[in-house]
């Protein structure tokens, strides 16, 4: 029995040492984490339960035969964080560089199989050379076996993935298909071709970072959702977000405590949101004030300023924010702010995450390149995620709401469940300005004095239409809310609605106008 357990006890260590002391160390001196440490930050201590610790590969191409590490380069198992179960994947470097293979990818499967069963999210913690040439079409179909899971537990228990190193090729359609991505400054890139093979294919010379580095995907492409600092900074955020979301498509998610008083008024959101429909703001300012402990987790905070999407909490329970931002472009929705808004709609309704949507919209953006871009088919995204939700819906407008985009934000006429507005709200076709200028054009270059005359038409046209009444009196909106009694109205909204059911009528899927 001794040399049996001395036995095992050395496979342990020699599966735990991974590529060896040597490759350890570089992966140290590039200011990156080995897998086993990252999954140990990652989860809760002492919960790690690791599975298939001594699969080897079953190569015999190319000398491979006389090469194996149990293992094969990527450590799977489960654990818990803040003591609900997830399951975990993590790429080791160190082990022929990360590269994916047949026994590498039946690991990942068989986790995604069992969280699939157990209703667990996700977590796979991306470092990898790409797919092992060695095992040419073996490792192709593991990269396929992985993303036919990615797809059919989409929307049924959450995935997250962090890009820790090197992500190219076939490795980033896993990636891309889950639900939120992570990427880390400075070591962490995704392509599905890097810079030599772009400059033989296209002679355009580009380096790593510009082509597929973390701010590049986090501010121009809106490929990740996350740019961290380093290894740490990623699993701290990683852990953060699951504080907000269940752990399947069947739960809701955690409340937490909150000392927070849920009947807290705050006067100073009068002055926040100015009265003058041109003057810009930070929505920010209103979601701190507005939630728990001023705490947003904003999502892709790099990407289309314009919409703020993110999590917080209103007296305990997760909310999804969608916000426009007039402080970027006036908080006009385009193609980008119209996709990113769509997605994360569509997540919280999957996860049960109730949604407050704040309004202030100009309308959509003007623009030959928006219109040649695909505005239309983008923005109909937007349209498509709000009518197709059915979690709680509750909308405030803070100040103006203007065309198409007012019906798109969650407006009474897509089931939002509960609308309101400020006192200062317009609600309208059009701004004051372009409408009078449209309706009595005429009128007011045919008179003696044509700014006096636009003055009264434009005042006119406010009168009756660029405020919240007579949605009101349509029964558009629900109420109007004075702004310091903005945190009690939407925690008494989201009480009443906390037990909504509703339904889409049944169908194989829907066809979302991608």
């Amino acid at each position: 029995m001794d040399e049996k357990i001395k036995k095992l006890h050395d496979l342990n260590e020699a599966a735990e040492l991974g590529g060896g002391v040597d490759r350890i160390e570089k992966q140290h001196k590039q200011g990156k984490l080995t897998a086993r440490e990252r999954i140990d930050k990652l989860l809760d201590k002492g919960t790690f339960v690791e599975l298939d610790k001594f699969i080897v590969h079953r190569c015999d191409n190319f000398g491979m035969e006389k090469t194996k590490f149990l293992g094969d380069g990527v450590v799977t198992g489960y654990g818990k964080v803040n003591g609900r179960t997830v399951f975990v994947f993590s790429q080791d470097f160190t082990v022929f560089g990360g590269s994916l293979a047949e026994m590498f990818a039946r690991k990942i499967c068989k986790i995604m199989d069992k969280a699939m069963e157990l209703g667990c999210p996700v977590i796979g913690l991306n470092d990898s050379g790409g797919a092992r040439i060695q095992e040419g079409v073996l490792s192709l179909a593991g990269y396929a076996d992985i993303f036919l899971r990615n797809t059919l537990a989409s929307g049924v228990v959450p995935q997250i993935s962090a890009i820790m190193g090197p992500c190219a090729g076939g490795a980033v359609y896993s990636p891309a298909l889950t639900d939120f991505t992570f990427m880390v400054k400075n070591t962490s890139y995704m392509f599905i071709t890097g810079p030599e093979v772009v400059k033989t294919v296209t002679s355009e010379d580009v380096t790593k970072e510009e082509l597929g580095g973390a701010m590049t995907h986090n501010t121009t492409s809106g490929v990740a959702h996350f740019a961290t600092e380093n290894d740490e900074d990623a699993i701290l955020r990683i852990r953060e977000l699951l504080s907000f979301i269940p752990s399947n498509n069947m739960e809701e998610a955690p409340v937490v405590p909150t000392k927070d008083d849920p009947n807290r008024t705050d006067d100073s959101l009068r002055k926040i949101v100015p009265e003058n429909p041109n003057q810009p703001y930070d929505m920010h300012e209103v979601i701190a004030k507005i939630v728990d402990d001023g705490n947003f987790f904003e999502i892709q905070e790099h990407y289309a300023k314009n919409i703020l999407v993110g999590f917080a909490r209103l007296n305990g329970r997760s909310i999804g924010i969608v916000a426009n931002q007039p402080a970027i472009m006036a908080g006009a929705l385009d193609i980008n702010s119209s996709v990113k808004g769509a997605r994360f709609v569509r997540f919280c309704d999957a996860f049960n995450i109730p949604l407050l949507t704040l309004v202030d919209v100009p309308g959509f953006m003007p623009g030959v390149q928006q219109e040649l871009g695909g505005i239309i088919r983008h923005g109909a995204k937007l349209l498509y995620a709000y009518c197709e939700a059915t979690v709680p819906k509750v909308t405030l407008i803070t100040r103006k709401a203007y065309g198409g985009a007012y019906d798109v934000l969650s407006s009474k006429h897509v089931r939002g469940d509960l609308n309101y507005a400020y006192p200062i709200a317009e609600i309208a076709v059009m701004g004051p300005d372009g409408a009078a200028q449209i309706l009595f054009g005429k009128q007011i270059s045919t008179a003696a004095d044509p700014v006096a005359a636009k003055k009264e038409k434009v005042d006119e046209y406010r009168e009756k239409f660029a405020n919240p009444y007579r949605a009101a009196e349509l029964g558009f909106v629900d109420e109007v809310i004075m702004p310091e009694f903005t945190r009690p109205k939407l925690i008494q909204a989201f009480e009443l609605l906390s037990n909504k059911r509703q339904t889409n009528p049944a169908k194989k899927h829907d066809n979302l106008p991608l």
